[in-house]
């Protein structure tokens, strides 16, 4: 029989770090958060925190070592995943593991994974080293197409591009942006979908899987702009994304939530990436679920029993986007945005902001999906934020 307080390092203090510090708090946790500024959500809520590199390989060993956690949980991309592979061979245990860590922050990793060993279903795809690489991947799937790095994450540094004279452009948008320092892209083939979803899959220590309802989403650039819970899917699909989704997540190994995201086109499933850690689309289980995606992966990793999960009702949620750089962010706009039944507002607490950051979240319930999406997007709309002089 477990005994508590857990000791659980967060590396990556964000909006998602900062709900799973809170959960972990709620379950008697000692939760130290780990970011690369100061002040980050995370910290906030923590009983300890540390501002460090963590692609710096030393800076994490020595952190690790400074707080010997029962837990690591990494919640972000940056890191030297190279450093938690050594740590887990010497005993240190990695959330879900860190092959798994690994595996998923690069995209040819992840990509070959599904599409070469496991035959899933993906869209077209090739590598380019250079832009004469780039020019011939293009030629051979054509356009429109998809341009990423490797490694980056909340969508930096994807294009889309509709022809050959925007393949400069995206190129170096791809490099600069790179994590990692990597001089390779991904290029894919531009899917045309109807929908497309997140389904949070959730591997406990006997193997067992289990799954949220999906999650439908729309992206800008990449980046989660709204969710909504349930997405409607027809009975097939939903079996054959859950099909693939347990048949990488059991390669992956570990325990946990996954993010795995789909596309949905003519009747077709389609993998498209996967986050080993609670995704953001899913910030609307706050709100849709009786248990939420952070509490699901807390119990998960601390094999503590998980209910049955259940979707009470039509639920959305849309980003506060900031629409300008700024050194101390304050908010207006609350008592409207909150006047509307069933409405929610979380500020995330970022201690700074530039354009397009997102700063917070509205969340809604109603008796539809586009009910739902109304209040959301008014609420979201309702919030102003500005400098504090």
């Amino acid at each position: 029989m477990k005994t508590f307080p857990q000791r659980l390092m967060i590396l990556g203090s964000g909006e998602l770090g900062k709900e799973v510090a809170i959960e972990a708090k709620r379950l008697g946790c000692e939760v130290i958060a780990c970011d690369r500024y100061q002040g980050a959500p995370a910290m906030q809520v923590a009983d300890k925190y540390e501002v460090l590199d963590m692609t710096n390989s030393l800076e994490l060993k020595q952190i690790i070592s400074k707080y010997n956690p029962d837990l690591v949980i990494p919640e972000i991309e940056a890191l030297a995943v190279e450093s938690l592979i050594e740590l887990e061979k010497e005993g240190v245990k990695i959330i879900p593991t860190a092959e798994a860590t690994a595996t998923t922050m690069n995209r040819d990793k992840i990509r070959n994974l599904a599409a070469n060993s496991l035959g899933l279903n993906t869209a077209k795809f090739r590598y380019a080293n250079n832009q004469d690489d780039l020019l011939k991947a293009a030629k051979d799937l054509g356009y429109p197409l998809i341009i990423k790095p490797i490694m980056s994450s909340s969508g930096k540094g994807q294009s889309l591009i509709k022809n050959e004279t925007e393949i400069s452009n995206a190129w170096a948008k791809a490099i600069q942006e790179s994590r990692g320092k990597s001089n390779k892209v991904i290029v894919e083939e531009f899917i045309q979908f109807e929908l497309e979803i997140t389904l949070l899959t959730i591997r406990e220590k006997d193997g067992t899987t289990k799954f949220c309802e999906p999650i439908g989403h729309i992206q800008r650039d990449g980046d989660y702009q709204c969710s909504w819970q349930p997405a409607q899917l027809k009975k097939e699909e939903l079996k054959e994304a859950q099909r693939m989704a347990k048949m990488v997540t059991t390669n992956l190994g570990g325990v946990g939530i996954f993010g795995v995201e789909f596309f949905i086109s003519d009747n077709k499933v389609i993998f498209s990436e996967l986050s080993p850690r609670p995704h953001d689309t899913g910030l609307v289980t706050l709100i849709s679920q009786n248990i939420s995606e952070f509490e699901l992966h807390l119990r998960a990793i601390l094999e503590l029993p998980i209910p049955e999960i259940k979707c009470e009702e039509a639920a959305a949620s849309r980003v506060i986007l900031s629409k300008k750089q700024l050194q101390k962010p304050l908010y207006r706009g609350l008592e409207n945005a909150l006047s509307t039944k069933d409405t929610k507002i979380l500020i995330f607490g970022k201690p700074n902001s530039k354009i397009n950051r997102r700063m917070g979240v509205a969340l809604a319930l109603d008796t539809t999906i586009e009910k739902a999406k109304k209040k959301a997007d008014d609420a979201a709309k309702a919030i102003e934020i500005f400098e504090n002089n």
